[in-house]
C-alpha cells in the first residue's frame, strides 16, 4: 500500500546522500523514540544519539546516560561529539534554557528560547499574551497561592463547570475540569493549600469551561517562516469514555477529522499567525515546534486551550509517521532559518497510537514487569502489518529482557489508508504484547470514527 511503502522506503534510506552528520535527541520517552526513528530513517544516514533514551531508542541510536535536566553536561557532550543538530523533545529543558545555552556556544538546536517557551511554562504568561494580541481563548482569572480565599470566592460566583489549572509545568496533568463547585473547591485546595503540582501551582488559573471538541495543531517555525504539520486529537483520561484522572496521554490519531480545510484556515488566520506575530512583536521570534491545543465549536470557530512548546506525546507518534519529508532536511532547515526552502509533504492516510501503561498509572505505578511480544530488533517493528511500537518507559534488564520503567510503557502506532484501518492495525499489534498489569484504552479514535461516519469495527 502506498502509505506503508513510503514509510518502509524512508526507513531504508539511500546511501547516495550519506553524510557524517551527528544528531542528538534530548529526552527518553515515546516522543523521543519517534523523533529518533524519523531522523535515523533519513537518506543522510546520520549517527543519532538520544539522551537518556530507552530500550527502543537503543536499537536505532546510541543512548547517552545524561538526564534532560543537566543542560551543562548535555552541552559538553554535544561539543565533544561535534553534534550537527540537537532536537529537544520535552518541555522542561526548553523552559530551563537549553536552546539559549546551545546557541550561545554556536551549536545548532531546534527549539524555542526560554522566553518563548514561557508560552507553555507559564499559563499566566500565555493567557496575558493571548489577551494582549487578540487571540481567542477562554475568559479567566489568575491567583497567587496566597489568594486561596479570593479564588474560592471567584469560583463560587462563577459556578460550574469550570476549569482550574496550575500555571506552571505539570507533565500534562495540571488542568482539572470541575463539573461542580465542590470539585473546583477541592482542586483549589489541592493546589493552593496542599502540595499537588508543587511549585507549578504557585500561580493558579481559573477559567471558563469551553464547549466544543478538542483538537491539536502543530507548527514548525524558524523565527520567520512556519509550516503546518498534520493535526491530531489525543485522549487524556485513563479510562474508556474519557473517565478517570488525566494522564500524559493514552492515545492519539492523525489527522483530526474535525480540522477540516475550512476550520484549519480559520485557525491559521485567527490563532497561528497572530501568535507568531505576537512573539516577534515581543522580541522573541518563535523557533522550533509549537503545539496548540484547540477547542473547536460547532460553528467552526476555535479558541486556544493551551500552548505547548514542543511536539506532544503521544501525538508525535502519529504526526511524524505521516510526514513524507526527510527528517534531517526538514529539521535542519527549521533550526538554521531556511524553512522557506521547504514545503511540508504529508502522506495520504491516517495514523493512530494506543498507549500501554503500567498498573497504577497515572498514580503510583509498578516497575520491572517483563514485556513480551516485542521483536528482538525494535527497528523492524514496522513489519508488523503497518504497526510500529514506540518505547517510552522501558529499559533492558541484565538478562537481556525488556522491562517496564515508567508509567506509560509503549505506544503502538498503526498507519493505514484511513482511520479505521490505522486503528485496526494498532489494536492488532497491541494484542500481541504482554506485561503484568498492562492497561490501555479500547476506544482510541472513537470520536474521529463517529465524525467520519465510519462503521469499521476496531
Amino acid at each position: 500500500m502506498p502509505v506503508l511503502g513510503g514509510i518502509s522506503n524512508r526507513m531504508i534510506g539511500s546511501n547516495d546522500d550519506k553524510t557524517d552528520m551527528r544528531i542528538l535527541v534530548v529526552g527518553g520517552g515515546g516522543r523521543e523514540h519517534a523523533l529518533a526513528h524519523y531522523l535515523a530513517s533519513s537518506k543522510h544516514d546520520p549517527e543519532v544519539y538520544v539522551a537518556p533514551g530507552n530500550a527502543g531508542t537503543a536499537a536505532i541510536a546510541t543512548n547517552v546516560g545524561l538526564p534532560v535536566s543537566d543542560i551543562d553536561e548535555l552541552l559538553k557532550f554535544a561539543k565533544s561529539k561535534e553534534i550537527d543538530l540537537t532536537v529537544v523533545g520535552p518541555e522542561q529543558p526548553l523552559t530551563d534554557g537549553i536552546v539559549d545555552a546551545f546557541r550561545a556556544d554556536g551549536l545548532t538546536i531546534l527549539g524555542p528560547v526560554a522566553k518563548a517557551a514561557r508560552l507553555e511554562g507559564s499559563k499566566a504568561f500565555a493567557k496575558r499574551f493571548m489577551v494582549d494580541h487578540g487571540i481567542p481563548t477562554a475568559k479567566y482569572r489568575r491567583f497567587q497561592r496566597a489568594e486561596h480565599r479570593e479564588a474560592l470566592a471567584f469560583v463560587r460566583d462563577q459556578g460550574a463547570p469550570i476549569v482550574v489549572k496550575a500555571s506552571g509545568l505539570a507533565s500534562g496533568k495540571g488542568a482539572i475540569v470541575c463539573e461542580t463547585v465542590v470539585e473546583a473547591e477541592q482542586a483549589l485546595a489541592s493546589m493552593m493549600v496542599g502540595t499537588a503540582f508543587g511549585d507549578a501551582a504557585e500561580e493558579v488559573i481559573v477559567e471558563e469551561f469551553m464547549i466544543g471538541e478538542e483538537a491539536s495543531v502543530f507548527v514548525v517555525c524558524d523565527g520567520t517562516t512556519w509550516r503546518l504539520l498534520p493535526s491530531a486529537q489525543d485522549h487524556k483520561r485513563i479510562g474508556d469514555g474519557d473517565t478517570g484522572p488525566n494522564t500524559g496521554g493514552m492515545g492519539a490519531y492523525s489527522p483530526a477529522p474535525i480540522l477540516t480545510p475550512e476550520v484549519a484556515e480559520v485557525v491559521c488566520r485567527t490563532i497561528i499567525e497572530p501568535t507568531l506575530a505576537g512573539m516577534k512583536a515581543e522580541g522573541v521570534p518563535y523557533t522550533g515546534f509549537l503545539y496548540i491545543g484547540l477547542m473547536i465549536a460547532e460553528d467552526g470557530s476555535a479558541r486556544v486551550v493551551e500552548y505547548n512548546c514542543r511536539l506532544g506525546d503521544p501525538e508525535a507518534q502519529v504526526v511524524l509517521p505521516l510526514l513524507a519529508n526527510d527528517g534531517v532536511d526538514l529539521f535542519m532547515s527549521a533550526a538554521t532559518g531556511h524553512l522557506d526552502d521547504v514545503e511540508v509533504e504529508v502522506m495520504e492516510g491516517s495514523a493512530a497510537a494506543v498507549v500501554l501503561a503500567a498498573r497504577g498509572y497515572p498514580g503510583r505505578y509498578e516497575r520491572g514487569a517483563t514485556v513480551s511480544g516485542l521483536d528482538d530488533d525494535p527497528a523492524d517493528e514496522v513489519a508488523h502489518n503497518g504497526a510500529f511500537v514506540y518505547h517510552a518507559g522501558t529499559r533492558r534488564a541484565p538478562n537481556g529482557s525488556i522491562v517496564t520503567s515508567g508509567g506509560r510503557v509503549l505506544a503502538v502506532t498503526g498507519v493505514g489508508a484511513n482511520l479505521g484501518e490505522a486503528l485496526r492495525r494498532a489494536y492488532g499489534r497491541v494484542q500481541t504484547i504482554r506485561f503484568d498489569g498492562v492497561q490501555y484504552r479500547t476506544d482510541i479514535g472513537s470520536r474521529g470514527l463517529e465524525r467520519i461516519e465510519s462503521t469499521v469495527d476496531v
